[in-house]
């Protein structure tokens, strides 16, 4: 089959109407998925101790949840042109639904992670493609299309920075495995919200799927994260890993170009890599999910198994980050309208900073997690404020036949922010959480020099970069 994918072209008309109506699903699928990869985060300690395992197991499971949604959101892109996006969605939902009731029944930490890191893992990176591409299939125009996406992308931010609240309330009132039940019932609730969505465009059976691609594809990511995991704890076995995820990766570049040079279609075409302004935008995505899933991460694990407080307490305290994410992601539009949008994703670093400033500084000044508010403040307004503006310039960088393609590379960039920043910033403050205020700290300096670098690709990000306009 030749290289060049059909157009994601759909037919006007009674898609806009439809694309409204499915807007809230989409944005529904996206919110359970962040907030599954962050709500675990207060209840470490209770499912440690129910589960017989030790933090850094949780730790284990919560990063194999993100690696497996990274690893996999390329082939599953790839796999909506051959079943088709709705197809796909329904089925995402569907396998990740019996996941979360698995982990709600487990008896051990195996059956936890075969229910949460591999079947809400594989769910996950089935269901998530689909919304972008579905939104950019509804909303035709440029306007209603950023509008969409500021949606979508703020309720994945709410749901981030929510999990911690949500779980930590339903850990201390009911049990941590009712928070699986919960992720359960909205999930069959996006499945009834969506037995009226259409797919504009339909399935295309014999497209061919890149097999070798995929495995080579995911099986590099994993490497490269299970050999982070392992820093600090087996520093030989890191660099083994690490090395040969690396090698995978250089592996699965070649194998790309000479399937293109034989005119067949790859799992990734390397067109995709051509375009500055995308490729920068990208850098600027993954390291927004890295911070806010690293900070997360850290703060509860330091709130919980340094100083000791509940569940409920430490999660009460990312009403702060919530807040911040709300409000940056509702004057989204406004914002937009005012500023380019390489300017806001500038801005949002440099308030993410001072953020993780103030996390540093104030930490030691009393025993209460209210010092602990304006720095998680600060950094729900940062991400927030570059969420939408990173996406809006990564797809509108490219045409509509290349939607499908960028859209999963774009949430498989995320994503592995997700992932590397529970395995980075978590392995250093669970490796050596006996030092107490230490392990703390470097942790968190850690997430600033990674910011920094953040804010150094998003000044090189073209103030004219084409991208789509919210609407008035």
């Amino acid at each position: 089959m030749s290289a060049t994918p059909t157009a994601l072209t759909a037919p006007t008309g009674a898609v806009a109407g439809i694309g409204r109506r499915a807007l809230a699903p989409l944005a529904l699928t996206q919110f359970v998925a962040s907030f599954a990869g962050s709500n675990m985060n207060v209840a470490i300690n209770s499912i440690a101790k129910d589960l017989g395992t030790t933090v850094h197991g949780v730790q284990t499971a919560i990063t194999l949840f993100l690696l497996t949604m990274a690893a996999l959101m390329i082939p599953g892109s790839k796999l909506t042109d051959k079943w088709g996006r709705k197809r796909c969605l329904n089925l995402g939902l569907t396998v990740y639904g019996a996941g979360a009731v698995i982990a709600a029944l487990a008896p051990g930490l195996g059956v936890l992670i075969l229910g949460y890191s591999a079947f809400e893992g594989v769910g996950s990176a089935l269901m998530i493609p689909p919304i972008y591409i579905l939104a950019t299939l509804y909303f035709h125009d440029t306007q209603s299309r950023a509008r969409a996406f500021g949606v979508i992308s703020g309720m994945g931010g709410i749901g981030a920075a929510a999990g911690p609240l949500v779980g930590g309330l339903i850990t201390t009132a009911i049990s941590w495995r009712a928070s699986f039940l919960l992720q359960a019932a909205i999930v069959a609730t996006i499945i009834v919200l969506c037995r009226r969505m259409k797919d504009p465009l339909p399935a295309d059976p014999g497209r061919r799927f890149d097999t070798v691609g995929a495995v080579l594809s995911a099986g590099g990511m994993l490497l490269l994260i299970l050999g982070i995991l392992q820093a600090g704890e087996n520093w030989t076995l890191f660099a083994v890993l690490f090395a040969l995820g690396a090698a995978v990766q250089v592996a699965f570049y070649f194998y790309v170009r000479s399937e293109e040079r034989h005119s067949k279609e790859p799992l990734l075409s390397t067109s995709l890599f051509r375009s500055r302004t995308a490729n920068l935008a990208m850098v600027t995505q993954n390291i927004q999910w890295l911070l806010l899933m690293g900070a997360t991460f850290v703060v509860t694990v330091f709130l919980q198994v340094i100083r000791g407080y509940s569940a409920i307490k430490t999660g009460v305290i990312f009403t702060a980050a919530t807040g911040g994410i709300l409000v940056s992601s509702l004057a989204a539009q406004r914002l937009a309208r005012r500023y380019a949008q390489p300017t806001l994703i500038i801005a949002g670093f440099i308030i993410t900073l001072i953020g993780i400033g103030l996390l540093l500084a104030l930490y030691k000044v009393t025993q209460s997690v209210a010092w602990f508010t304006p720095g998680l403040l600060f950094m729900g307004l940062g991400v927030g404020t570059m969420l939408t503006p990173s996406v809006n310039v990564v797809q509108s960088a490219f045409p509509e036949e290349k939607q499908g393609e960028i859209s999963g590379l774009s949430r498989s960039v995320s994503n592995l922010g997700s992932s590397m920043g529970t395995a980075i910033a978590g392995t250093i403050v669970v490796a050596d959480a006996s030092a107490g205020n230490s392990s703390y700290v470097a942790a968190m300096i850690v997430l600033g020099g990674i910011a920094l670098i953040g804010l150094v690709a998003a000044i090189r990000i073209p103030s004219n970069a084409h991208v789509a306009q919210p609407s008035t």
